[in-house]
């Protein structure tokens, strides 16, 4: 866990450590040449489930003893970078919210993970052709937008977010569930978009 400081003198980040015994820390301002001492907190190693999609991995997080936890915080492991999505308590309890140190399991999302959106596409005669996709995180949709997967065209109506079903406007896919529209067979597709074959394919 990497460590900032700020000089408390002139607000200066150039700051160097020039003295480390355990987690006392005596550091030097390179601006102003104001020296101090600062205690680090002892940093907790706290179980964490990590979801990349269908499949859910064991890890851990080295987490600052007494720091509050929220739900939808990120957490950064040795090799992912995490969304808290579940905080578990002694007794299987489940809360939004827990300082470390009461907190027996965090569970979270990856995302380094591309995102994976359910498709639905409204066909005519009432069938609904549905796929799943896979999208970086930072991509946007749009209510109106056109676009292709698995050889069907179709216009974004719909945009179902974690939080909210959109009928016009743009979310980040990091934040969307569903994308919903209907074919239109002749249409021109802004883009097309990769089907998601599960983990076990994606990383076989």
């Amino acid at each position: 866990m990497e460590e900032y400081f700020i000089c408390p003198e002139c607000g200066s980040d150039d700051v160097e450590v020039i003295k480390e015994r355990g987690r006392e820390l005596t550091l030097r301002c390179n601006e102003c040449g104001n020296v101090w001492h600062v205690t680090l907190p002892k940093l907790v190693r706290v179980p964490l489930i990590v979801s990349k999609h269908e499949r859910s991995f064991k890890s851990e997080a080295e987490l600052p003893e007494g720091e509050e936890i929220r739900v939808g915080d990120i957490v950064e492991t040795e090799e992912d970078e995490v969304r808290i999505t579940g905080i578990e308590l002694e007794g299987g309890k489940r809360v939004n919210k827990a300082k470390v140190g009461e907190i027996v399991t965090l569970w979270g999302e990856s995302l380094t993970y591309p995102k994976v959106i359910k498709v639905s596409i409204y066909m005519p005669k009432g069938i609904t052709q549905s796929f799943r996709v896979k999208v970086p995180r930072e991509e946007e949709f749009a209510v109106g937008e056109v676009v292709e997967v698995g050889g069907y065209t179709f216009r974004i109506e719909k945009i179902k977010t974690e939080r909210k079903m959109l009928h016009h406007g743009k979310a980040q896919a990091d934040k969307i569930v569903a994308l919903m529209g209907h074919h239109i067979p002749r249409a021109r597709a802004r883009r097309s978009l990769e089907i998601y074959r599960g983990y076990d394919r994606e990383n076989g």
